[in-house]
């Protein structure tokens, strides 16, 4: 009985479910908008990657590795507290999506160059044979078909994306680790937090399964 009433403490989840949901609108907005910039500044950096000159390519692969080697909450505490020494003020929402967008950008673009990478150079030449362009070869040949490769990591990637927006709690975003932590320091009980984690799960677990599916079908494609 102890444990229910120092765990699963009905009364103080739903005096604390008005502040969880707040923090989980802030967290799915957080998620969603982060995960857009890390995707197409994500592409963008992969293209540049593969196609830039050869100058660029070497900054590219400087990004990539510099990113994927940051911790994202050093990150965020150098964006958001260090940036104010050199005039730059940045709200804190805005400091975790470029945390999180930047550092997620650095594994989409390996993610999206790999895609491209894993088509067979024979669909490049065969496009180019029949007088496309590249731009209108990459469009229109090259990247309908890596995009059936790469949609597997991606969403992986976006349900990463969503768990470390628990991240913005160190620049006190009132997302949803931000409420939940609140409320147990109130009411002295960790319910709060266990009401916040069994929402985690409820939001992430669709997208956990919809990754199984895409690599079920993936392996069965293979398989063919």
């Amino acid at each position: 009985m102890k444990l229910i009433d120092t765990f699963f403490n009905l009364k103080i989840l739903v005096e604390a479910f008005p502040a969880l949901l707040r923090g989980l609108l802030i967290t799915l907005e957080l998620g969603v908008v982060s995960a857009l910039v890390g995707t197409l500044l994500g592409a963008a950096v992969a293209l540049l990657g593969l196609y830039g000159p050869g100058w660029l390519r070497g900054l590219v692969r400087v990004y990539i590795d510099v990113l994927r080697s940051m911790p994202l909450l050093v990150f965020m505490v150098l964006i958001y507290y260090a940036l104010p020494f050199v005039k730059v003020l940045l709200p804190a929402f805005t400091s975790a999506v470029l945390a999180i967008g930047l550092i997620a950008s650095a594994y989409v673009a390996e993610i999206v160059r790999s895609g491209i990478e894993a088509i067979p150079p024979g669909q490049f030449e065969a496009a180019r044979s029949l007088g496309l362009r590249s731009w209108d070869v990459m469009r229109s040949v090259i990247l309908p078909q890596a995009l059936r490769i790469v949609v597997p990591p991606l969403t992986g990637n976006a349900v990463s994306i969503m768990k470390d927006t628990a991240t913005a709690s160190v620049v006190a975003l009132p997302e949803l680790l931000q409420q939940a932590t609140s409320r147990q320091a109130l009411a002295a009980n960790p319910t709060p937090l266990i009401g916040a984690a069994i929402i985690y799960v409820a939001l992430l677990f669709p997208l956990v399964r919809l990754v199984s599916r895409f690599e079920n079908r993936a392996k069965r494609r293979a398989g063919r």
